[in-house]
């Protein structure tokens, strides 16, 4: 069986290359998300805190023999502490000045991360095996799905949709959306903004993180593996919306999908679809799909 003249095996592998690519870009543009529309901070650190999720993860199973699944739960709580520090002894400095202070400061905490990195650990991949209980894969008739894979998709979306309704529908994030925009006024209710922010950047930086945990076993842990990535999720930012959180994960869940088909109908544009994307949205509507207009 052919779809437009591809067989449907290739066709439907490249869709769920797509959707897995699509859950990383909804994870990591959600970390953006959140730190950008809670505190208004363009974070470039972004890439190099998922690589150091992928590190630890690598260096607890090497040196420790910790497994994935501990791997799950650690590496986003010491990255997060790792983010909280940051936000501690930098950020809040840069909170009333010019935005643009910040975007150079995570800029350059990124390539002095992945200068470290590199000494440590060299510019060449380190595999991450997949763990036991998801490896092999699944005959749907059709194709055969790999555990992995599915596993993906389907924790990345969780965590997305679950960090969504925290933010968006309960009383804890509108305590967070009401600190950002007037905090004199939430404090005087007795809410320890300043500690809100803090854990929220060391949030954000957890399920970038985490993501790198669950990149680990898909891709080869390296170095540069967060620069590789973060323009894309940049630009999956720019097209949701910058601060637009729902708009993230649904723009990087389509723009993976988009990318893969590309990839079945015209390879050469796959690596460039995204951005051809963001200029066009850029173009009708600047503050993007799901952003609101000044």
């Amino acid at each position: 069986m052919e779809i437009f003249g591809i067989p449907i095996q290739a066709f439907l592998g490249q869709l769920l290359l797509g959707l897995v690519n699509g859950s990383f870009y909804a994870m990591l543009s959600l970390g953006l998300a959140v730190i950008f529309g809670l505190l208004g901070i363009v974070n470039f650190a972004h890439g190099a805190l998922y690589m150091m999720g992928a590190y630890v993860a690598f260096v607890m199973l090497d040196k420790f023999e910790l497994s994935y699944w501990m791997a799950l739960l650690v590496s986003p709580l010491l990255v997060g502490s790792v983010g909280v520090v940051i936000e501690r002894t930098l950020l809040k400095r840069l909170y009333k000045i010019d935005p643009i202070y910040g975007l150079l400061l995570t800029f350059g905490l990124a390539l002095i991360a992945e200068g470290i990195f590199r000494d440590q650990f060299g510019v060449s991949g380190q595999s991450y095996p997949v763990p036991e209980l998801l490896q092999g894969a699944t005959n749907l008739g059709f194709m055969v799905l790999p555990n992995y894979r599915a596993w993906v998709v389907v924790s990345s979306l969780s965590v997305c949709l679950g960090t969504w309704f925290i933010i968006e529908r309960t009383r804890l994030g509108a305590y967070l959306r009401a600190g950002t925009e007037n905090p004199a006024l939430v404090q005087a209710f007795g809410i320890n903004v300043p500690l809100m922010v803090m854990l929220t950047y060391g949030a954000g930086c957890g399920l970038a993180a985490l993501a790198g945990v669950l990149a680990a076993p898909v891709i080869q842990v390296n170095p540069l593996m967060g620069s590789n990535l973060i323009i894309v999720v940049f630009a999956v930012v720019v097209i949701g919306g910058m601060g637009s959180i729902l708009g993230s994960i649904l723009t990087g869940v389509a723009l993976g999908l988009i990318e893969g088909l590309t990839k079945v109908f015209y390879p050469e544009a796959s690596s460039i679809v995204v951005f051809v994307i963001m200029a066009i949205v850029l173009m009708i509507r600047p503050a993007g799909l799901f952003g609101k207009e000044n």
